[in-house]
């Protein structure tokens, strides 16, 4: 099974991602790897989540998905 890491620490988030996903991607919550949160520098809400992603696949060495919603 691929498995992807969610930066996100929201459990709600996690269990929404998972039901759209079904069973053939297992989603796994950055708090598993991390309880260090980035430093959200960008200049957008798309340059905040690349860099929430990029942090979540070097922790976890998986791929990742981030949003930020501001």
């Amino acid at each position: 099974m691929k498995t992807l890491v969610l930066a996100s620490h929201n459990q709600g988030k996690l269990k929404e991602l998972q039901a759209m996903l079904g069973t053939h991607i297992q989603v796994r919550s950055i708090s598993e790897f991390s309880q260090h949160e980035p430093e959200e520098n960008g200049l957008s809400f798309v340059e905040n989540a690349i860099i929430k992603a990029r942090h979540a696949a070097k922790v976890s060495g998986l791929p990742a998905l981030a949003d930020d919603s501001g």
